[in-house]
């Protein structure tokens, strides 16, 4: 006789696991205000509420934060990309963001895209929920990077995670 048994997970992503994530994005926005003096105290709370509400509902694919020099971003600049777990993934602590970039010349930049679940609603669907976030972006060309950019940094929460990827300089 052979004995078998499935085991089923459900896991809802509530907003307290949005929180959670969001909370070590605005951590690491910290960090960059200590040692480059960007982005304020008001623009963080902004941008922490603004990621909670796109991952509760979905909508997040990658947001930037960092500096931007000739259309370029450049080395201190975090990326981040909202995926699905599928297995268990760590969930990192927030910070080891590298001291001493050079940001001369640099202006603070964040650019934010949506995901398929975005496309999927219609023009005043969309237009509503823009309204309802602490942030009004316009549309613009993504800037592209200057140096090379290297995945450090995972941030779990509920079966969803936030994969923090680093801008490095080549010098």
């Amino acid at each position: 006789m052979s004995y078998s048994y499935t085991a089923t997970e459900t896991r809802s992503f509530t907003i307290t696991h949005a929180r959670d994530m969001a909370a070590k994005v605005a951590t690491d926005l910290r960090r960059l205000q200590r040692l480059y003096g960007k982005p304020s105290d008001a623009s963080i709370e902004n941008y922490e509420a603004e990621v909670i509400a796109l991952l509760k509902a979905g909508y997040l694919d990658t947001v930037s934060y960092g500096f931007r020099r000739n259309g370029k971003h450049i080395e201190p600049t975090l990326f981040y990309t909202a995926q699905d777990l599928f297995n268990d993934a760590a969930n990192d602590d927030p910070g080891r963001i590298r001291p001493n970039a050079d940001i001369s010349g640099a202006t603070f930049y964040s650019y934010l895209t949506y995901s398929k679940a975005w496309d999927n609603l219609t023009s005043t669907e969309r237009s509503a929920f823009k309204e309802s976030l602490p942030i009004h972006r316009s549309n613009a060309d993504e800037p592209g990077v200057d140096g090379y950019v290297q995945p450090d940094r995972t941030y779990s929460s509920g079966g969803k995670c936030l994969n923090r990827k680093s801008v490095r300089s080549f010098g």
